[in-house]
């Protein structure tokens, strides 16, 4: 039988690790690239705080995609690891992809980015200037050309992730840079992150959608029971959200607990579209003083 992939002497694979500054959109660009919804989107920054694996198929190849947290300078423990965590994704990959939003740059964070870059010697790194939407062509041309200046990009796109435009011509330029390989995964597999885990982030991406101010960034969430019950066609997941203080505890709780109410359906909502399955969804909000400033708080929570 033949191979849908084509023939493997041709078949081209890797690992791209997806940096950039907080905000930019690299988790909308990662679900666009996959087709399906593996990362957490907000329009605040700082919401992907581990490093997500999202795996797109296309015919002759595949590339595993690390989406890592917005890299940018700061001395808290929780900003100091997720910067780490989007720093050491760049060492053991085939190719880079920076993104930056070309509407409103981020200069502090994408000087950062380029001096970790220039530091050591890095695979081929391409650039996709995001949300061109929202531009006119001249100033595009413009802040293309001012790129060139700043670093040997393997190659420069323009693209919008929340549009889908010219997202085909960047997966073609990851292509054609990729090794010949065979796939890592089975083409039904779009992630390698474990269910309970999207889970958590999905009802961690509601907190973002539905509390305002600093509520968002002082928020974990840790899976405690997660119940498969194939019988029932029900899968039945127990979560704690982790606040800093009682009063962000009053807040995710909301009056006569409406807000709590409106995480777990919003997420719940979410959680069945991706496991094809009824979801009975139980949250509890628990203080976890100050657990974004010490680090083993940081471990316990699993960053």
């Amino acid at each position: 039988m033949p191979n849908p992939n084509g023939p493997a002497e041709t078949f081209k694979s890797g690992f791209t690790a997806i940096i950039g500054a907080p905000n930019v959109g690299k988790s909308t660009l990662l679900n666009t690239m996959i087709g399906e919804k593996v990362s957490i989107v907000s329009n605040k920054p700082q919401t992907t705080r581990n490093r997500i694996a999202g795996v797109s198929h296309r015919p002759g190849f595949q590339i595993v995609f690390l989406d890592t947290p917005g890299i940018h300078k700061s001395t808290k423990a929780l900003n100091s690891k997720m910067v780490e965590v989007a720093m050491s994704a760049i060492k053991d990959v085939d190719l880079v992809l920076m993104v930056v939003d070309a509407a409103n740059p981020e200069p502090a964070a994408e000087q950062l980015i380029l001096t970790k870059l220039k530091s050591s010697r890095q695979p081929p790194v391409i650039l996709a200037l995001n949300k061109i939407d929202l531009l006119k062509k001249p100033k595009l041309l413009e802040i293309i050309d001012r790129w060139r200046t700043v670093y040997a990009f393997s190659e420069i796109v323009p693209v919008s992730a929340t549009e889908g435009i010219q997202v085909d011509e960047l997966l073609d330029a990851l292509e054609k840079r990729l090794p010949i390989g065979p796939p890592y995964f089975p083409e039904d597999m779009i992630t390698d992150m474990p269910e309970r885990f999207i889970a958590s982030e999905m009802i961690r991406e509601k907190v973002f959608e539905l509390t305002a101010r600093e509520i968002p960034f002082s928020t974990a969430v840790t899976i405690e029971s997660f119940e498969e019950l194939p019988k029932q066609n029900l899968v039945r997941i127990h979560a704690a959200i982790h606040v800093e203080r009682d009063s962000q505890k009053g807040i995710i709780i909301g009056n006569q607990g409406a807000m709590l109410r409106a995480i777990g359906e919003a997420a719940r909502l979410d959680i069945e579209q991706m496991l094809g399955t009824r979801v009975f969804l139980k949250l509890f909000v628990r203080v976890e003083k100050n657990w974004s400033r010490d680090a083993r708080a940081l471990r316990k929570l699993g960053y």
